[in-house]
C-alpha cells in the first residue's frame, strides 16, 4: 500500500492519536475513516456496525452521504457488506455492481464507485462489524491493501467492544457485542459437586497494537514460543497425566500445535506488518477462529478450543500473566465456568480445589472434555439458546448459582440452603451424600424459578 500518509504502520500510529483524544464517539469514528480513506487513496471509507437485532448499520463514512449514516440499515447477510459478515472474510472486486450480492441502496450514493474491499471487524472469532473502502476506478486491491486494512478494523474491533458506541444507538439497536445470550446444553461428565464460582477468563486485552521495534517484537514473540512449548512439555512430565491414558494423549496432540511452524509463521509475518507480538497473537487466532467456526466438520470444530486455549497461553507468556489463579485465591470447591477451555487451561487449576466445570461451547469428544472425565470433574456444555441462563460474561467470580449436571437445565441463581455455593448435579443423585447439599435440597434446586 502506498497512501498518501505512508503506510499502515503510519496509519496505525495515527490511529493510536485518535483513540487517545477527548472527543465524541461519532467524532472518533468520523476522523477514523477519513484517516484510512487518505491513507489508502480511497475515495470511500465506511463502517458498518452489527446490531443486537443482526442488522448492519452505517455508522460512519468518508465519500458517501453523510445524511445515510445511522439511517441506512441492512440485513447481516444483505449486499456486499452483509457477505463479509457472514463468511467473516475479505471481499475484494473490482466491479462491485457486477457482483450478484450486490444491493443498491440509493441514499448513499455509492452508484459512483466500482472497486469495493470489505474486511470483517472480528474480536475472538466473533463478527462486531464490517469495514470498507471503495474507488470508482475498476482496480483489485493488493494483498498488502487488504492485510492493512485488516490491522486496522483490529483497533476499530476494540472500540466497538468497549461499548462507547452504544451511545450513539437507539434501545433495541446497540451494537451486538454488549449483548446478553441465554444458553442451555447437556452433561458431558455426571456427577454432582458443591462450590463457588469461579470464571476462566483467559483472554488478555491487547492495548497496544503498533511496534516500535519489529525486530525486537520479533524476538519477544520467538522468546514466549519457547517458553510456551517448554512450560507444556513440564505439564506432561509431571501431574495428572504422568501415568498415562487417553488424556495424556490428548495433551500430546495438544502439544503437537505448539510446535506447528505453520502456526509461528503465521504470527512472525503479522509482526512483521508492524504489530506488536501480542496484537499480533490477536490477529491470528480472530482469523483462525472465525474460518473454523464455519467449518461443518464437527472434528475440526473441537479443536477450535486448543487453538484458542493455545494462543491464551501464548498471550499470557508474552505479557507474563499467570494462566490460572494462584491456589491461594482459587476458592476450595470452585466451579469453573468458561466460554471455552482447552485441556491445558484445565489442567492449570489446582485439582484439589476443582468441583465442576460448565462450558458455553465444546461436546462430549473435546480434549478438555476427555481430560475433564478421566480427572472426575463433572462438566456440562451450554450450546443451545435458553431463557434462563446468562452468559458467562454477565457473571463474576463467587457470586450464587446453581448449576446442574444432568438431563435438567442449568440453573443460576442463590441458594441460601447453600450458603452461598453453587450447585452441580447429574441425573445421579446418589452422590449428593457428598456434598454440603442433601438429596431433598438438591432436588428442589433444580426446579427453582430464575430472578431476572
Amino acid at each position: 500500500m502506498r497512501g498518501a500518509l505512508g503506510g499502515p504502520r503510519v496509519l496505525l500510529r495515527r490511529l493510536r492519536e485518535v483513540m487517545a483524544e477527548p472527543v465524541s464517539a461519532q467524532e472518533r469514528l468520523d476522523k477514523i475513516v477519513v484517516l484510512i480513506a487518505a491513507n489508502m487513496v480511497a475515495e470511500v471509507c465506511s463502517v458498518y456496525v452489527l446490531r443486537v437485532d443482526s442488522t448492519l448499520e452505517l455508522y460512519a463514512t468518508e465519500g458517501l452521504n453523510r445524511d445515510a449514516v445511522h439511517h441506512t440499515v441492512m440485513r447481516s447477510d444483505e449486499g456486499l457488506v452483509g457477505l463479509v459478515a457472514s463468511q467473516a472474510s475479505a471481499v475484494n472486486l473490482s466491479n462491485a455492481q457486477a457482483h450478484p450480492a450486490f444491493a443498491y441502496r440509493p441514499e448513499t450514493g455509492e452508484e459512483i464507485y466500482h472497486s469495493f474491499l470489505g474486511v470483517p471487524v472480528l474480536r475472538a472469532g466473533n463478527i462486531l462489524g464490517v469495514l470498507v473502502v471503495q474507488n470508482r476506478a475498476r482496480r483489485t486491491y493488493s494483498e498488502e491493501e487488504v492485510e492493512a486494512l485488516q490491522t486496522t478494523a483490529m483497533v476499530l474491533a476494540e472500540m466497538i467492544a468497549s461499548g462507547e458506541l452504544s451511545a450513539l444507538a437507539l434501545p433495541g439497536a446497540e451494537p451486538a457485542a454488549r449483548r446478553s445470550v441465554h444458553l442451555k446444553g447437556s452433561a458431558l461428565s455426571e456427577g454432582i459437586a458443591l462450590g463457588h464460582v469461579v470464571l476462566h477468563e483467559p483472554r488478555v486485552v491487547v492495548t497496544n497494537f503498533i511496534a516500535d521495534d519489529v525486530q525486537k517484537e520479533l524476538a519477544h514473540l520467538n522468546s514466549a514460543v519457547e517458553s510456551l512449548r517448554t512450560s507444556l512439555d513440564e505439564m506432561l512430565e509431571h501431574g495428572d497425566v504422568v501415568e498415562g491414558g487417553e488424556h495424556r494423549d490428548v495433551l500430546e496432540a495438544y502439544r503437537m500445535f505448539a510446535y506447528d511452524r505453520g502456526w509461528v509463521h503465521k504470527l512472525e509475518e503479522a509482526v512483521m506488518t508492524g504489530l506488536t507480538a501480542e496484537a499480533a497473537v490477536e490477529r491470528v487466532q480472530s482469523d483462525t477462529r472465525a474460518r473454523m467456526l464455519r467449518q461443518t466438520d464437527p472434528f475440526l470444530r473441537e479443536r477450535l478450543h486448543d487453538l484458542d486455549d493455545l494462543a491464551n497461553r501464548l498471550m499470557r507468556q508474552l505479557t507474563g500473566r499467570d494462566h490460572a489463579p494462584s491456589r491461594e485465591s482459587l476458592p476450595e470447591n470452585a466451579i469453573l465456568v468458561a466460554r471455552s477451555m482447552g485441556p491445558a487451561a484445565l489442567l492449570d487449576y489446582d485439582r484439589k480445589r476443582l468441583r465442576g466445570l460448565v462450558l458455553e461451547e465444546g461436546g462430549p469428544h473435546s480434549h478438555v472434555t476427555i481430560v475433564a472425565r478421566a480427572l472426575g470433574i463433572p462438566a456440562r456444555s451450554r450450546t443451545q439458546p435458553a431463557s434462563p441462563i446468562p452468559a458467562t460474561q454477565s457473571l463474576s467470580t463467587a457470586r450464587p448459582a446453581i448449576y446442574t449436571f444432568g438431563r435438567f437445565p442449568t440453573w443460576k441463581r442463590p441458594m441460601p440452603s447453600a450458603c452461598g455455593f453453587a450447585l452441580v448435579a447429574s441425573s445421579n443423585m446418589r452422590r449428593c451424600a457428598t456434598s454440603r447439599a442433601s438429596p431433598k435440597t438438591a432436588r428442589k434446586s433444580r426446579f427453582c424459578s430464575m430472578p431476572g
